[in-house]
């Protein structure tokens, strides 16, 4: 399908209302999830943290250290909260502080500040005796958290972007299945959770991933959701399309990683819907105060460009997915730049079209004369856009937002290099590390002997922003109170930003870095040619503090 050229959104079919959000393809957790296993009976698993399941308190370098830290069931660590610690009166509820009807107490640790050592998003550490109160909410039990992971039977997007860039970034079913357990053991002997653990329920959903990412199966969504209710949980940890997302809030079940939805349905969803992929309201703002500061105004010299475009006045156009939830954003975008953006253009997040709308579409920005291509795309589109361009000779410079995994190494290297070299933008995230110096694989390896899946990371830091909220609800846990523990947490900074929530923030992260494509480098995480440079001493900036000035990335050869 054509794309539009003008500034107004193409006619979208009412299914899309409730489709895939901005950015969605791939949104960082969705290649976690996309998994199936032969049996749709759902599997309940309680987790252990004995010495046969594998836990460790070996301490590790550059991750979390398990010794000393205050397990599931209640054992006394030691340390002063470093902040949102709790009173030792009896009835408060852990690190959140508000007052609940039991009998038990919450106290500071002696000699620990932080639940886990080394974790940077760790909140204080406490201690807890006594009664937890029971069930105080659906889901919740004196010794459990009940959380579900829905299995899907398609694997579209992580099949297609595994066949783009190699076996590297194929997980197996077991593989991924295997890394949430793990991770679940983790927090479970790590976290405290005031005598209850996390309990997983794994089944498969009549839901695909993939139609609801492109805006179908909303029937089938809600059959899930209505599974997760039947299951009887507090949470699900796979709620990463808007369509399912939805059912698990008509359900009045939390859901986690939902991919980049704007402000606004957060706050209707609230408190139960979470993520690690920023609100879209919000990443649209920080990629045009970007713009607006270092590319502005309109007709500046096109200095990452390349090709005949190289130098040329600046004529900026932004690239969205074709979808109402997500234009919500861009006029966001468009708003803030004001005459500065003369032209948006939307694609289909259709797997089987991409290649021949990015032929198009590469067409008519040639023919417009756009120096500057603002992307807010999913990671797939990119690679025929810049493959098609590379044939067409077209070099613009390539604004990145820091979305949907386009920020990773491992992704910008699927794409065509001469073309990509003109890329630079903004990062959520922290410099490239290892894959196996990444705190989630250090976290893993405190479990298991055996190798995690490739994205352990992001399933941990997606534990560990449930675990937050979990801890800091204290004893007495319930959607208002996990949400309000998590509005108590101090802000921190760490591999993934700068995290703290509140009424009107159900998202991470908080600031970004600007980041430029170099096709020479090698990446710190895989060896590989490509990777993402830092610029102006690695500075992290606010979304309203983004100085003005030229980019910090040096300049390719055109």
């Amino acid at each position: 399908m054509p794309v539009s050229s003008n500034g107004t959104s193409p006619g979208v079919r009412t299914r899309l209302l409730r489709g895939y959000g901005p950015v969605a393809a791939l949104a960082a957790l969705v290649v976690i999830v996309a998994l199936s296993v032969p049996s749709k009976v759902p599997t309940k698993r309680a987790v252990s943290t004995g010495p046969g399941n594998g836990a460790s308190s070996q301490t590790f370098q550059g991750g979390p250290s398990a010794a000393g830290s205050t397990g599931a069931s209640g054992s006394t660590a030691t340390g002063t909260p470093a902040s949102g610690g709790a009173t030792g009166s009896s009835g408060q509820a852990g690190a959140a502080g508000s007052t609940v009807n039991t009998p038990g107490k919450v106290l500071p640790c002696n000699g620990q500040t932080q639940q886990i050592p080394g974790d940077p998003y760790s909140p204080a550490c406490v201690t807890f005796s006594g009664s937890n109160g029971g069930a105080t909410s659906t889901g919740i039990t004196p010794t459990a958290v009940n959380v579900a992971v829905r299995l899907t039977t398609d694997q579209s997007f992580q099949n297609t972007l595994a066949q783009l860039a190699g076996a590297q970034l194929r997980d197996t079913n077991a593989d991924n299945q295997r890394t949430i357990q793990a991770m679940a053991d983790y927090y479970n002997s790590h976290f405290q959770f005031y005598g209850r653990k996390i309990v997983l329920h794994f089944y498969t959903g009549q839901g695909s991933l993939g139609n609801e990412l492109q805006g179908y199966g909303q029937a089938a969504a809600e059959a899930d959701a209505q599974t997760d209710k039947s299951l009887g949980v507090f949470a699900d940890l796979t709620a990463e399309s808007e369509p399912f997302a939805t059912a698990l809030w008509n359900q009045h079940i939390l859901g986690f990683g939902d991919p980049y939805m704007p402000n606004f349905w957060h706050q209707q969803h609230a408190p139960y819907d979470w993520s690690l992929a920023t609100d879209g309201t919000k990443v649209a703002t920080e990629a045009a105060n970007y713009v607006l500061n270092k590319m502005c105004p309109a007709g500046t010299p096109a200095a990452y460009a390349g090709g005949s475009m190289h130098g040329a006045p600046r004529k900026i156009a932004g690239i969205a997915p074709q979808n109402e939830l997500y234009k919500v954003s861009a006029d966001v975008f468009h708003q803030i730049l004001g005459p500065c953006s003369t032209g948006q253009y939307y694609y289909q997040l259709d797997l089987g079209t991409e290649s021949q709308q990015a032929a198009n579409l590469v067409a008519q920005l040639k023919a417009g004369g756009y120096t500057t291509i603002v992307c807010g795309c999913d990671p797939i589109f990119p690679v025929y856009l810049s493959g098609q361009a590379a044939q067409q000779g077209y070099y613009p410079e390539f604004v990145e937002i820091g979305a949907a995994l386009v920020d990773q190494d491992y992704v910008g290297q699927l794409y065509n290099q001469q073309f990509f070299s003109h890329a630079l933008g903004i990062s959520p995230n922290a410099p490239t590390l290892p894959y196996t110096q990444t705190i989630g694989y250090a976290a893993y390896k405190t479990q298991r002997t055996d190798e995690p899946a490739f994205f352990v990371n992001i399933i941990y830091l997606q534990f560990d922003m449930m675990a937050i909220g979990l801890e800091m609800a204290g004893p007495n846990l319930n959607p208002q109170t996990f949400a309000q523990g998590m509005f108590n947490f101090s802000p921190r900074q760490g591999p993934a930003g700068l995290w703290g929530w509140n009424s009107s923030q159900y998202t991470i992260p908080n600031d970004v870095r600007e980041v430029c494509w170099s096709p020479n480098t090698v990446s710190a995480y895989n060896g590989k040619m490509g990777a993402y440079i830092n610029t102006n001493g690695n500075q992290r900036w606010t979304i309203d503090n983004i100085p003005k000035g030229a980019p910090g990335c040096p300049i390719p050869k055109s």
